[in-house]
């Protein structure tokens, strides 16, 4: 089996296991389903929780440098035209002449071996007709397009071109836009960050790998707001710290790669980037991004609004516009290199096994508790008390008595629950329990009280 051949069956085991257990389900799925739309169930959503909690804890609430905000998802429209979006948020489009479904043009360039970074759209169409490219389905294309992929939308009861709003493509400029706000009712030093999570919508030509490129996803951003004569210093501060993070997402170091944008890559606004790239069953792709912004944002701001974004340093007559660090964080890129990362294949006794070696803080079940037999009234009072002392403690606690205690193991070592408590005849008399690693397979007799402890 070659390497690529192995990597697709990885993610579709994956996918697979994802929708089977409760994970991430393909969106409207009822109804046919909707292109690059996913609805998350109820493990899904704890692990979601516990990934965007883990960044939320170590990015704002351990540092005193970080504040939290909440911008709405629909803004006035001259927020997009100031920066940019409206003209420049575009990406290249192709249409398969014979079905009329459309495909990004540098995603088919670079499916068939060629290199698309920095090619304008006429360069692309230049490679596809030279190369003779075809669509997906194997028919001709059209000459390559620009496609704007906001979703436009109006607010109010009349639809002209004053109600035209959209939602939002990214949460930072809603950050950009309550940089006044938050400085002028808390005042804080510089340098000083603004942290968002919240949704983020893009009209993608063709969503594609999973929930790795979709029409609605999440996002984690901060903007870190500093002195111009310290950026750099910040920069590496903010990028020492991702990898931290990346660390405590568990995934393998080997796996990470940082990528110095060239200058002729990098967004027109960015001074420096660092792609933050991961290896996905699907290949290595951006996980995340770290960017200097210069003072691109607040300086659009402060012209095109009228207001001015400059900072009093305290103590000082000193007034600059801050520049700003950007680091950028998919959510959905992020539960995407868990996943990955945690699948793991095994044989146990004989018996092919699949379990997600989740670290214990992201796992979305921290412990199943089980009686050994559910037509033992006795076991199953004392299971239960069990398992109300860890549901009260950890939260995230699954009661479990259905089919014997192998095929139970089984069925936890599919979701990634680090420890399975078993209650059985010797519990009713000293008052322990067996606890089942999910990791090695290992059980160990410890007392009830302990695991309270």
């Amino acid at each position: 089996m070659s390497d690529k051949t192995e990597k697709n069956v990885q993610m579709e085991n994956i996918v697979s296991l994802a929708k089977r257990r409760g994970f991430i389900y393909p969106g409207s799925d009822v109804y046919g389903g909707l292109s690059g739309t996913w609805d998350y169930g109820p493990l899904g959503v704890q692990l979601k929780r516990n990934i965007m909690q883990l960044w939320w804890k170590m990015f704002v609430d351990d540092r005193d440098d970080m504040h939290g905000v909440d911008a709405a998802i629909l803004m006035n429209q001259n927020v997009w035209k100031a920066s940019g979006h409206v003209d420049t948020f575009t990406d290249p489009l192709v249409e398969d002449l014979e079905t009329k479904q459309r495909f990004r043009a540098d995603h088919l360039v670079k499916d068939a071996g060629f290199a698309v970074d920095g090619l304008s759209n006429s360069e692309l169409n230049e490679l596809i007709i030279e190369k003779q490219i075809k669509s997906p389905n194997g028919n001709e294309l059209s000459e390559v397009r620009t496609f704007n992929m906001m979703f436009t939308t109006t607010v109010g009861p009349v639809a002209d071109e004053k109600s035209v709003s959209y939602l939002r493509p990214e949460t930072a400029q809603g950050i950009f836009t309550n940089y006044k706000n938050v400085v002028d009712t808390l005042y804080p030093d510089l340098p000083f960050g603004l942290a968002q999570q919240g949704k983020a919508f893009r009209n993608e030509i063709s969503p594609r790998d999973f929930i790795f490129r979709s029409r609605e996803f999440e996002q984690m951003e901060i903007e870190y707001f500093v002195n111009p004569a310290n950026w750099e210093e910040s920069f590496s501060a903010l990028l020492k710290d991702i990898h931290a993070y990346l660390e405590a997402l568990g995934l393998p170091a080997d796996k990470i790669h940082e990528l110095e944008v060239p200058e002729n890559d990098r967004a027109h606004y960015s001074k420096r980037t660092i792609d933050i790239e991961y290896d996905f069953p699907i290949g290595r792709e951006e996980l995340l991004g770290l960017a200097y912004r210069t003072d691109f944002d607040l300086k659009n701001i402060h012209e095109n609004a009228g207001k001015s974004m400059e900072y009093t340093v305290k103590g000082t007559n000193e007034r600059f516009i801050p520049h700003v660090i950007e680091p950028s964080f998919g959510v959905e890129r992020a539960i995407m290199a868990v996943l990955s990362a945690a699948y793991r294949e095994d044989e146990v006794n004989g018996e092919k096994r699949i379990y997600l070696a989740f670290p214990e803080h992201l796992a979305p079940v921290k412990y199943c508790v089980s009686p050994l037999l559910k037509n033992k009234p006795e076991l199953v009072a004392k299971a239960r008390e069990v398992y109300m002392i860890l549901k009260k403690k950890h939260g995230n606690v699954m009661w479990d008595d259905n089919g014997n205690i192998g095929k139970r193991y089984r069925r936890q070592d599919e979701i990634g629950t680090p420890h399975c408590v078993v209650i059985d005849f010797e519990s009713l008399e000293d008052n322990s329990v067996t606890v089942r690693d999910r990791d090695t397979t290992e059980q160990r007799r410890v007392s009830i009280e302990s695991l309270n402890g």
